[in-house]
C-alpha cells in the first residue's frame, strides 16, 4: 500500500509540473497562431479599398489559405510523429511568421492569393502537431483539459488581437499604410517563438532533464501502458471509422458550422463597420465583446456538460442560439444598436460549441478509432474555411447588402445543429451515472 501511495503522489507532482511548464507556452503559441491567421480580417478594413479588391476577391483570398492548409495537414502530422514534433512546430512557426511579414508587401490580387496560399502551406499541420506533442506528455485523463486550454486561445486571440489591430491600422510609418504594418509586426512574434520552441520544448519525457527521475519514470511508464492498451483494441480501421454514419454526420455538421464561423470571423470587422460606420479603433474595440462571450461560453458550457453528463444538446444549443441571432439580424439590420448586439452575441455563442463537440467521437468509437475520426473530421471540415468566406464575398458583391450573408450564416448553423441532434449516441457519462 505504501508503494501505491508513493506512486500516486509522484504522479500528482508530475502532472502538475508538466501542466505548469507546457500548457502556458502551448496556449501562447496558439494565440499567436490565430492572431496571424485572422489578422487579414482587420487588415481588410483598409486593404481592399487601397488595392481595389472586390468582396469576392477578398473572400477568395481568405479561402485559398484553407486549400493548402487542409491538403498538407495529415502529412504534416505524420512528420511530427515520426521525426520531431518540437522541430516541426518550430519550423511551422518560423515559416508562417515569414509569410505573414511578406503579406504586408502585396500590391495585387494575385500576390494576395499567393501569400494566402503559402501561409496555408506554412501553417498546415500546426494543430495536429501540437496534439501529437501533447499525447507524448499527458496521460489520457489529462488530455481533454490540455486541449481545452489550447482551444480557449482562439477567442483569447481575438481579445488580444482586436485592440492591437485597431492601433496598428492607425499608424503610417515610413510611407506604409497601417494594414501593412499589421502583417509585418504581427509576423515577428511567430519567428521569435519558433526559435524559442526549439530550446524550450522537449520531444519526449524520457529526454526531459527538468523532470525529476521518479516523475519521469512514472510518466514514461503511464503513457507506454496506455499505448499498449490502445494497440490491444485497435480493431477498427480508419476507413471503417470514417464510413460510420455518425462520423459522417459529425463531419458534415462540423463543415457547416465552420463555414459559418470562419466566414463570420473573416468578415465580422467589415460587418461591424458597415452596420455602424465606426472608425477602425471603434470596430476593433467592439470586437473584444464576442471574444469575452466566447471564453465564458466555452468554460460554462463545458462545465455544465460535464456536470449534467450530456453532450449532444450542449453542442447543438450554442449553434441554434448563434443561428437565431443571425436570423434576427435580417429584420433588425436597420436598428443600429440591436443589430450590433445580435451580431456580437451570435459571434460569441459559437465558441461554446467547440470543446464539447470534440468530446463526442470518443462516445461513438473506441479510442484509437476516435483518434482517426478526429483527424478526418477536422481535415474535411476545415474546407469550410474555403467555402464560408468566399460565399459571403460573392453574396455581398451580388446583393450589395449584408442580408444574404447573415441568412447564409444562420442557415448553416441551424443545419449543423439539426444534424448533431439527429445523432444517436450512448453517452458513457450518463450510463455510468445510471449504474451508480
Amino acid at each position: 500500500m505504501a508503494v501505491i501511495s508513493e506512486l500516486t503522489e509522484v504522479g500528482r507532482r508530475a502532472r502538475r509540473r508538466i501542466a505548469y511548464r507546457l500548457l502556458p507556452f502551448v496556449f501562447l503559441i496558439y494565440v499567436v497562431n490565430y492572431i496571424d491567421r485572422v489578422n487579414v480580417s482587420f487588415a481588410n478594413l483598409r486593404m481592399s479599398a487601397d488595392l481595389g479588391f472586390s468582396d469576392r476577391a477578398y473572400g477568395l483570398g481568405v479561402g485559398v489559405f484553407y486549400l493548402t492548409y487542409v491538403l498538407f495537414e495529415i502529412p504534416g502530422a505524420i512528420i511530427a510523429e515520426r521525426w520531431s514534433a518540437r522541430k516541426w512546430i518550430a519550423r511551422i512557426m518560423i515559416s508562417w511568421g515569414v509569410v505573414t511579414i511578406l503579406t504586408g508587401f502585396v500590391h495585387t490580387a494575385g500576390q494576395f492569393y499567393a501569400a494566402r496560399f503559402f501561409l496555408g502551406l506554412a501553417e498546415a499541420s500546426f494543430f495536429p502537431a501540437v496534439i501529437v506533442y501533447l499525447t507524448h506528455w499527458f496521460c489520457s485523463r489529462d488530455r481533454c483539459r490540455a486541449i481545452a486550454c489550447f482551444y480557449i486561445a482562439v477567442p483569447t486571440a481575438s481579445l488580444v488581437g482586436s485592440p492591437i489591430a485597431g492601433w496598428l491600422l492607425g499608424v503610417h510609418w515610413w510611407s506604409l499604410a497601417g494594414w501593412r504594418w499589421l502583417f509585418i509586426l504581427e509576423g515577428i512574434p511567430a519567428i521569435v517563438l519558433g526559435i524559442i520552441t526549439i530550446f524550450y520544448l522537449t520531444d519526449w519525457p524520457s529526454r526531459a532533464r527538468w523532470l525529476p527521475d521518479e516523475e519521469r519514470d512514472w510518466l514514461v511508464g503511464t503513457v507506454q501502458a496506455e499505448l499498449r492498451a490502445e494497440k490491444r483494441i485497435r480493431d477498427y480501421t480508419i476507413l471503417q471509422a470514417f464510413c460510420d454514419r455518425r462520423v459522417l454526420l459529425s463531419t458534415i455538421a462540423f463543415f457547416l458550422a465552420l463555414s459559418g464561423a470562419l466566414g463570420n470571423i473573416y468578415w465580422i470587422p467589415t460587418f461591424v463597420e458597415r452596420l455602424s460606420g465606426f472608425s477602425d479603433q471603434g470596430v476593433t474595440t467592439l470586437l473584444i465583446i464576442p471574444a469575452l462571450i466566447g471564453i465564458a461560453g466555452m468554460l460554462i458550457n463545458g462545465w455544465h456538460s460535464d456536470k449534467s453528463a450530456e453532450r449532444r444538446l450542449h453542442t447543438a444549443i450554442p449553434l441554434l442560439v448563434a443561428g437565431s441571432m443571425y436570423a434576427l439580424l435580417i429584420p433588425a439590420r436597420h436598428n443600429f444598436a440591436l443589430a450590433i448586439l445580435l451580431l456580437l452575441l451570435g459571434s460569441g455563442f459559437f465558441y461554446a460549441f467547440l470543446p464539447v463537440f470534440w468530446s463526442m467521437p470518443t462516445m461513438i468509437l473506441c479510442e484509437s478509432a476516435a483518434a482517426a475520426a478526429v483527424g478526418l473530421i477536422n481535415s474535411v471540415a476545415q474546407l469550410g474555411g474555403l467555402a464560408g468566406p468566399y460565399v459571403i464575398g460573392v453574396l455581398n458583391d451580388r446583393t450589395h447588402s449584408l442580408t444574404a450573408s447573415f441568412g447564409f450564416i444562420a442557415l448553416v448553423y441551424v443545419a449543423a445543429a439539426s444534424l448533431l441532434l439527429s445523432l444517436k449516441i450512448r453517452d458513457p457519462l450518463q450510463a455510468s451515472q445510471r449504474s451508480v
